[in-house]
């Protein structure tokens, strides 16, 4: 029996991925831990690997195919003790017995349920056939363009509704399409990414994955800065039909202004998602205290010194981190998630920082910044930070945390808000150190380096004044840092 590989959770929210690109083809052998594919997730672009030996027997799901559900079988794979199992084949439509002579009644019907009922035998992916039930398309006359002659989504998401039976094959979209108006091109998420990054203009590449649709290889061999032409100023954002998710917003009326529309990625549209869901079911609080920064800074640069010949450097964000883990130890009362009539205490500050990438914003995590020196915590985000913009992070890296902290100072913001990641409880907002008057200890009045901290906290599980007592044991281990090295 073929064994088959199945389209995998890659992250514990992870309900469907986009199969990037294939990195094997029918007839390859492979062996356990072997690279088969990628798999484009809403964060990042991983590598799928083989878990059997054996021989690639079939490819079920092409290059490019958006949507795949998880669980969906993607390929199957002759396993090496198989008695020399012939090569799986596509499913044979087999041979409709004679039609019986029909009522006027039944047959007033039966247009309809030939569309939205495709025949069993018809070689098509789950989404292919979703998607052609939802238009009322007949798959019996469609030319698949998939794996052995396989219907894939990009045979079906381009054709008009109702294509009627006994109408012919139906040739695939064309590769390309102009970029005005609402027209769509066909391409990957992970080929769309890498045009914007480039410059490139889709609508002059002629792509090479299944149905024409535009995939990676296509743009990385295509020359940089060509900028795609804006879309029309007519264009109209359509809005959202019965039965259709609803958009996060209404449709945006069209004012005159020349504009060009750019279809959300699936981080933009997770990061609309949760923070819109944040805001809507957690109420907030916002607690902001002043902190003096000089002994940190000085404390920094002695640090710094004796590190260099390790190669390490530290900054202030990574003692702010270390900072946040030591305080919410010291408040446990704030190291918590909320969850219906359920209340999350962590033994354990793993606290995720707010990094900006190409798209978006990803939040890497430092395990037990509590418990980690310094120097570890700097090596540790060098890391995370630089994987986290290749699209390289496994979901363990940045999903999960028990708080987070997100840094604009060096941006020199002096003071914001901001929202909740669930399912935390609290946030760290900090704004730029920045020379301000301030009455000194011994009461006179002089310059300082103070820096603005906003914490936000879900008031449903940490009450004002806990909230308060994390922000006082925050400003106490920033002001006076000889506690975040012993």
């Amino acid at each position: 029996m073929p064994i088959e590989l199945k389209m995998p959770a890659l992250s514990p929210t992870m309900e469907e991925g986009t199969l990037a690109r294939w990195l094997v083809k029918e007839g390859d052998k492979v062996a356990s831990g072997d690279l088969l594919a990628e798999i484009e997730t809403d964060k990042a672009t991983m590598e799928f690997e083989a878990v059997d030996e054996g021989t690639i027997a079939k490819l079920m799901v092409a290059e490019g195919t958006e949507g795949v559900k998880v669980g969906t079988i993607i390929a199957l794979i002759q396993g090496e003790d198989d008695e020399a199992a012939a090569p799986v084949a596509p499913a044979k439509i087999e041979e409709a017995p004679a039609p019986v002579p029909a009522s006027p009644e039944q047959a007033a019907t039966a247009p309809a349920q030939a569309a939205t009922a495709p025949p069993d035998g018809i070689l098509a992916s789950p989404i292919a056939k979703r998607i052609a039930a939802e238009k009322g398309i007949d798959l019996s006359n469609i030319t698949g363009t998939g794996p052995g002659g396989r219907i894939v989504k990009s045979d079906v998401e381009d054709l008009p509704p109702n294509v009627a039976p006994g109408a012919g094959p139906v040739a695939a979209a064309p590769a390309t399409m102009p970029a005005s108006g609402n027209e769509r091109i066909k391409a990957s998420p992970l080929a769309r990414r890498l045009a914007e990054e480039k410059g490139v203009d889709l609508a002059a590449i002629a792509g090479t994955g299944p149905g024409g649709r535009i995939v990676k290889a296509d743009i990385e061999g295509a020359p940089a800065g060509t900028s795609a032409a804006p879309i029309a100023a007519s264009a109209a954002i359509p809005t959202a039909t019965s039965g259709s998710s609803a958009p996060l917003t209404a449709a945006i009326p069209d004012f005159g202004i020349p504009f060009e529309d750019a279809k959300l990625s699936g981080m933009r549209k997770t990061i609309a998602k949760r923070l819109t869901q944040s805001m809507q079911e957690a109420p907030h609080i916002y607690l902001t205290v002043d902190i003096r920064l000089d002994a940190l800074l000085k404390l920094r640069g002695e640090l710094n010194e004796s590190l260099a010949d390790r190669g390490v450097k530290l900054s202030v964000n990574d003692m702010l981190i270390k900072a946040l883990g030591l305080a919410l130890m010291k408040v446990p009362s704030c190291n918590v998630s909320f969850a219906g009539d359920v209340l999350r205490s962590y033994s354990r500050a793993d606290v995720s920082v707010a990094v900006s990438i190409p798209g978006g914003l990803i939040t890497p995590i430092v395990t037990d910044a509590a418990g980690k020196s310094l120097a570890t915590i700097a090596s540790k985000m060098n890391d995370l930070a630089a994987r986290a913009k290749e699209g390289k992070l496994a979901p363990n890296e940045y999903q999960g945390g028990t708080a987070s902290i997100s840094n604009m100072g060096m941006m020199g913001i002096k003071q914001f808000t901001a929202v909740i990641n669930p399912p935390q409880a609290m946030i760290m907002a900090v704004g730029a150190g920045e020379k301000r008057p301030h009455v000194l200890e011994d009461g006179t009045l002089g310059v300082a380096t103070l820096m603005s901290c906003t914490g936000s906290f879900d008031h449903r599980a940490i009450d004002g004044a806990d909230g308060a007592q994390l922000m006082a044991a925050f400003k106490a281990l920033v002001e006076k840092p000889l506690g975040l090295v012993v």
